[in-house]
């Protein structure tokens, strides 16, 4: 006499569960259309291409819309992530808004554990997508309450410590496989160099790994605000580096070294001043119609002092650099000159030494 079949275990309905989210994901994806490349030239830089990767055109208005769609990916694929599970994740605000919208499409509750000092209207945007947020005292590591919580059942994302192992850097429509399609067709489709910054450590792990799977000569420079975690420890390889001083610009310039940081796969690092970012964030502004934020002004002025080299050398090439967020969530902060004063940023110095660079770096 046959056995009768055994009912259909919790697991068996998490994997179904697991199975639609990731299914409900990919189709996601298949509609986001990739962000723009937008083409630049300036007289002061004679056959050198500038190109800027608008990733605020994304959904949740940063490149971290892809990270976010990975991180939740990397959780399910693991099986950590459960059906009506709560999911938490620690972050400066962009990280935390892009998940909070992946949250809300796969009907599961969301808390960020945020600083206190995160710009106000990237709170906003994490509540008005129905997360919650948990903000933080000055001196608290937000990775550590994050672990707490997850210690009570929720699923830790970690952007932190997984980021880098999140994203598929040999392809899959990464960032740096997109940007390198989309030069195929233009005057220097190989960069001279591609510069970001490094939050989680993700996105130039991705660059710099897929460049050399590809074989390309393509250079990596990452943009930091001076003195931060990852400037230290790149120049010592000592996972314990310390950032020198802090930093006003959100995002980026994180005060340690993170499990994500790979630093053999970055060619250069440029160290830029908080007040020369936030004057190359307000002239982005002018330049291109719409407010990005201070990580997007601080990739241009690496642009800008590579450019400067080139020149020197008598080189042409293109330059490719990230434009990371949306400058709206910033009105409060970088484009408020009362809170500029505050911190003793004088906006008008700083673009007028940026307008010098220009003529003259």
């Amino acid at each position: 006499m046959s056995a009768s079949p055994a009912a259909p275990s919790r697991a068996t309905d998490n994997r179904t569960w697991a199975a639609a989210a990731i299914a409900q994901l990919h189709r996601e994806a298949a509609r986001s259309a990739d962000t723009h490349l937008l083409h630049m030239q300036f007289a002061g830089f004679p056959g050198i291409d500038f190109y800027f990767k608008d990733e605020a055109a994304h959904p949740t208005g940063s490149l971290k819309h892809r990270l976010a769609r990975s991180l939740f990916l990397y959780a399910l694929c693991n099986g950590r992530l459960r059906e009506g599970q709560t999911v938490v994740d620690a972050s400066s605000g962009s990280t935390a808004i892009s998940e909070a919208w992946f949250a809300r499409l796969l009907g599961l509750r969301f808390i960020a554990v945020m600083p206190a000092c995160t710009a106000p209207a990237k709170i906003d945007a994490v509540r008005a997508l129905g997360g919650h947020c948990e903000l933080t005292a000055d001196g608290t590591c937000t990775q550590a309450r994050a672990r707490d919580i997850a210690a009570g059942g929720a699923c830790f994302l970690d952007q932190f410590g997984l980021a880098e192992r999140a994203t598929d850097w040999r392809g899959n429509n990464n960032i740096a496989e997109s940007i390198l399609g989309q030069m195929a067709g233009e005057p220097h489709p190989q960069p001279a160099w591609i510069v970001c910054g490094v939050g989680t450590g993700g996105t130039s792990a991705t660059i710099g790994r897929y460049l050399r799977y590809r074989g390309l000569e393509s250079q990596l420079c990452v943009a930091e605000p001076s003195g931060s975690g990852f400037v230290q420890g790149w120049r010592s390889r000592d996972p314990r580096a310390r950032a020198t001083r802090p930093t006003l610009i959100e995002g980026i310039g994180r005060p340690g070294v993170e499990p994500g940081f790979v630093f053999d796969v970055v060619d250069t690092v440029i160290e830029v001043e908080d007040a020369d970012s936030i004057a190359a964030a307000w002239w982005l502004e002018d330049l291109l119609g719409r407010r990005y934020g201070g990580s997007s002004g601080t990739n241009l002025v690496a642009c800008l002092q590579l450019a400067a080299q080139m020149r020197v050398r008598g080189e042409t090439g293109s330059i490719v650099t990230l434009l990371c967020d949306r400058g709206e969530r910033y009105a409060q902060t970088l484009f408020d000159r009362d809170w500029l004063a505050a911190h003793g940023i004088d906006p008008n110095r700083a673009q007028a030494r940026l307008a010098s660079r220009l003529r003259t770096a």
